[in-house]
Formats: C-alpha cells, sequence, structure tokens
C-alpha cells in the first residue's frame, strides 16, 4: 500500500515515509504507529489499542506513545496545535486524518521486470538510498548524517544508476573503507559490502521488487 498525503508518501511495502520526495527518517515505532493509523482510517485508535499493537505484554511508560507522535508529527510536517495528520482524540486516542489517496507518480517497469531499491543498514537504522547522489557526511543535508568531528561535512557519496551502487570518497581527511580497504578512486557496490567512514560502520542491502513484492537479493557466487 502507498498513499500519498499532502507533501508525504507513505510505502508500506518498503516500510518507507517520504516528504517532498526525499526519505525521512523516523524509528520503527513510529512507522509501526502511522502504520496502525493508517489501516484504521478515518477511525481513531485507542491508546489501550495502540499500546497491545506497538508492546504488546509490555508495561511502559505513557510518555512513550506522545512521544512517538511527537516524532511523527515533526517529521511529517504536521502541527501539534492545528494537526491535519494525526489528530489528537481527547481522552481516547489518535486518529489519521489527511486526505489520503493511491500514489500514481511512482515510475512503472515492464510486466515481470524487478525494481531494485538500494538501503545502508546502520545498526537499527535502515536509510534508504535514492537515485542518484547520496551524500554522506557531517554535513546536515546529508542523506547519512554522521555527527563525529572524525568525518569530513561532505565526506563521500553513494551513486545509484542504471549500473548499480557506486561509492566515491569526496577528499575526506580520514578516508573512506569498502571491507577493510580504503578507496581511492569510485568503487562498485554490491550486496551485504561493509563501508567504514569514521566510527559507522554500514551494510548495503539491495531489494528487488517483482509486482508488489520486495525481496532480498540472493548473493551472487563468487567467480
Amino acid at each position: 500500500m502507498r498513499l500519498r498525503f499532502g507533501d508525504c508518501v507513505f510505502d508500506g511495502d518498503t516500510r518507507e515515509v517520504f516528504r517532498r520526495e526525499r526519505p525521512v527518517t523516523i524509528s520503527p515505532k513510529a512507522f509501526s504507529l502511522l502504520e496502525l493509523l493508517v489501516g484504521s482510517r478515518p477511525g481513531a485508535v485507542s491508546k489501550t489499542d495502540i499500546h497491545g499493537r506497538l508492546w504488546p505484554g509490555i508495561h511502559v511508560s505513557e510518555a512513550n506513545l506522545p512521544n512517538l507522535v511527537v516524532e511523527l508529527r515533526a517529521a511529517l510536517g504536521d502541527d501539534a496545535r492545528r494537526p491535519h495528520i494525526i489528530r489528537t482524540v481527547a481522552r481516547f486516542g489518535y486518529a489519521f486524518s489527511a486526505d489520503a489517496r493511491p500514489d500514481r507518480k511512482r515510475e512503472e517497469t515492464e510486466p515481470g521486470t524487478p525494481r531494485l531499491a538500494y538501503r545502508l543498514v546502520w545498526g537499527r537504522r535502515e536509510i534508504a538510498l535514492d537515485p542518484g547522489e547520496n551524500l554522506i557526511g557531517r554535513d546536515r543535508d546529508a542523506v547519512v548524517w554522521i555527527d563525529d568531528d572524525s568525518v569530513s561535512r561532505r565526506h563521500a557519496r553513494i551513486l545509484i544508476g542504471d549500473e548499480g551502487a557506486t561509492i566515491e570518497d569526496l577528499g575526506s581527511k580520514n578516508g573512506t573503507a569498502v571491507g577493510d580497504r580504503k578507496i581511492d578512486e569510485p568503487t562498485r557496490l554490491t550486496e551485504k559490502d561493509i563501508v567504514r567512514i569514521g566510527p559507522a560502520t554500514l551494510s548495503l542491502r539491495i531489494l528487488k521488487r517483482t509486482g508488489s513484492t520486495l525481496s532480498s537479493m540472493k548473493e551472487r557466487p563468487a567467480k
């Protein structure tokens, strides 16, 4: 299910959220909350039901849920005083109140032709990579923002194109490594390659989509 609302897109198949055509980084719990509210629209979901879905059998602080709502609203550009996406239902719960419609803008492929999606896995985070340039560094506009003094502002970039994924060091002060080897020229990346930048260790995932199915690429046999 892929829905567009305002300047945002929710993709339940790839578990991604976009705003202004750029991927939004939110926690897995925040995504699950959004998924629950989207799936229940236009009805409201009680706090009890939300807790049961997000934290089954676990006692958590009452502040956890409001904090997730704050996270979602910030990511989606929603105003708590005049909400148009996440509505608070007094003494009950929350509801998804935006006008959502199926997203038709996604590029279509020939029947049976897999579409590839690229992700960088960093700890518990999974960062979607867009076609074209994906900047990595200490710059706030970087797709992969690494806030560490050992990382240059524009440290490296990953280019996603028809030929796959390529990483290039941008003249950083401490270098970029693929596996245990520092690179000095654009280097092709494949499934499960490890990228090391400063304190960050990132693993590349390549997913293929046939129709509405998204699955991991199988490792290619060694040549």
